[in-house]
């Protein structure tokens, strides 16, 4: 998911003094890289692992990106963006600012300890950003890992972090009959697999461990990471051993046609509809564009007004994506690993309309996304959302319809089908954990961006904390003063996160984690959620004497039993 709107005024990028540069040697292929050292930790930047994806290999799985012996790479700088509007968007949701784009832009970064030797052999965590598989890079502020790997070294459990830039828009997501004949759809999940293979392929030089990789990712990016886990319908093994869906591990309109008519949208701009949409001459005609052709082509046509922005999607190809992802899950045919999902309390209301103030207002608009729902099963499902439980929330401008359209929202893409994948993942004998996050410091900054005042903890809300990157919010003109409730979280929880990853579990005894983050499943019959942040942290069961008003209170079993019926799940094209 992404903001629908764009900000050409850039906030500046933090900068960090560079020391001496740190070395790795590949000694097996006679490649080196040279790095910077910065605010203590090393980290080496713009690293290609796949060739330029232009020209001919526009649209085309990437290939992968072999150097030849001998070479010295120059790892200080991270390289250009994938195409991709240009400019800041949507703050706080991101601070990027993208200056410089390419379809040579296959490339990722590596963080580490300093002093990491290639024997130490440190877990190793990979990200993959969000924005909609429109936009973002692996260069954003609030998602940069220098905190992260200092606050796991200060856990006693030290990580290595990677992340990775993806084609985006048309470019990654292109979706026709001749691209599926030859192999060519969801070539941006592609990049993702290769950067992954990658990895797990040259990470032991730079002290990781191939055997202990948890692959992460928030929105699109959580998206991605419930995508990979499905990947060939798991006849082939995953390049990761554990997995952390942010805020999305599914998404509806999978098996729509969102992407369809965006791709159509580009053809007749560029006058590539001579022959049908499906045909080779067509896709030869957009190969022949130059890069910044085809990029303001689909800027022209963009729309946000379709699916909330989200149309270029990953599609079903019978190669990657062998069936739709219900159907992937209900047959078991995922990868078996460790797994947490968890989605913030008031996730969407950030992309929920604020003139919303009558029943009718939250049918149009949850009509307006879930567009294959029929009038009963609609009908339905708005019964199952009082507008009274939600009136304590309502603020001068903001109504209480306004919150319970965008919680109907949140259930809709946020939580219910990631419970729908958490429930299938235990029952094939997989330890699942579920978490609720409950504070942020962003509602401040997006009243003063928005004009919005109590949108709550939304979207993206736990960046600051998993990435422990207070500071990164504290630009000129923003409202930000993390108290000590902040501090204190940011340590639980980016230690949580990389103690996930270095031991299969969110929670450690004796650590500064958090406590009592236990897994979700624990018999047939019980669902629990750990509530992260919030005057009510802690786990709770979702329903029963073991809940807590605040979890007991938002009914997902109820509503979550509906929305992931078969007749639901069909119309609601995932």
């Amino acid at each position: 998911m992404k903001l629908l709107f764009f900000l050409s005024t850039a906030l500046p990028y933090l900068t960090w003094p560079a020391t001496a540069s740190p070395r790795v040697v590949d000694g097996e292929h006679f490649i080196s890289y040279h790095g910077l050292d910065r605010n203590g930790v090393e980290v080496f930047l713009g690293i290609p692992y796949a060739q330029d994806t232009g020209g001919a290999n526009r649209f085309k799985p990437p290939r992968k990106h072999v150097p030849v012996p001998g070479t010295s790479v120059n790892a200080t700088s991270y390289g250009p963006s994938c195409p991709q509007p240009l400019g800041q968007w949507a703050p706080p949701i991101t601070l990027a600012n993208i200056t410089q784009v390419s379809e040579d832009c296959l490339n990722l970064n590596v963080a580490r300890p300093r002093g990491t030797a290639a024997t130490d052999r440190l877990p190793v965590m990979v990200y993959i950003h969000g924005g909609g598989f429109w936009a973002g890079d692996k260069q954003d502020p609030t998602i940069l890992p220098d905190a992260l790997v200092l606050q796991s070294v200060r856990n006693g459990l030290p990580v290595l972090h990677v992340a990775m830039n993806y084609r985006l828009g048309v470019f990654g997501f292109a979706h026709s009959g001749a691209l599926h004949y030859e192999g060519s759809e969801n070539a941006g999940l592609k990049d993702q697999r290769l950067a992954l293979e990658w990895v797990r392929d040259n990470i032991e030089h730079f002290g990781g461990d191939p055997g202990n990789i948890t692959v992460f990712g928030h929105s699109s990016g959580g998206l991605s990471v419930g995508l990979h886990m499905m990947s060939y319908g798991a006849s082939k093994p995953v390049p990761f051993q554990r997995a952390i869906c942010q805020s999305q591990a599914l998404e509806p309109g999978i098996t729509g046609n969102f992407t369809v008519i965006a791709m159509q949208a580009v053809v007749n701009y560029v006058g590539c509809n001579t022959t049908t949409l499906d045909s080779d001459e067509t896709i030869a005609c957009l190969r022949n564009l130059d890069t910044e052709a085809l990029l303001d082509a689909s800027l022209a046509t963009y729309r946000d007004d379709l699916n909330f922005g989200d149309i270029w999607m990953p599609v079903v190809d019978n190669d990657y994506l062998l069936a739709a992802p219900s159907t992937l899950i209900r047959e078991g045919r995922f990868a078996n690993v460790t797994t947490m999902l968890g989605w913030c309390q008031d996730d969407l209301t950030v992309f929920t309309d604020p003139t919303i103030k009558t029943p009718e207002d939250t049918r149009n608009f949850i009509s307006s996304y879930a567009l294959g729902l029929s009038d009963t099963n609609l009908d339905r499902l708005v019964s199952l959302y009082s507008v009274s439980d939600f009136l304590p929330r309502a603020t001068d401008a903001l109504s209480a319809e306004f919150f319970r359209a965008g919680r109907i929202f949140r259930d809709i893409l946020m939580t219910c089908e990631t419970l729908f994948f958490a429930e299938h993942m235990a029952r094939a004998g997989n330890n699942v954990y579920l978490y609720d996050w409950n504070q942020t410091l962003l509602e401040p900054i997006l009243e003063q961006v928005l004009d919005e005042a109590g949108l709550g903890v939304s979207h993206t809300s736990e960046f600051a904390y998993v990435f422990a990157n207070l500071s990164h919010y504290d630009a000129e003109g923003y409202p930000t003063q993390p108290a000590a409730a902040d501090r204190d979280l940011a340590i639980r929880a980016s230690r949580s996160w990389s103690t996930f990853a270095a031991t299969g579990r969110p929670d450690l005894i004796g650590h500064a984690t958090f406590h009592g983050f236990a897994p979700a499943f624990p018999d047939a019959n019980s669902t629990y959620v750990f509530v992260a942040g919030g005057p009510s942290e802690g786990l709770s069961a979702i329903d029963g004497p073991s809940s807590t008003r605040a979890v007991r209170g938002q009914r997902l079993r109820e509503r979550c039993a509906f929305l992931n019926s078969p007749d639901i799940i069909e119309q609601l094209g995932f």
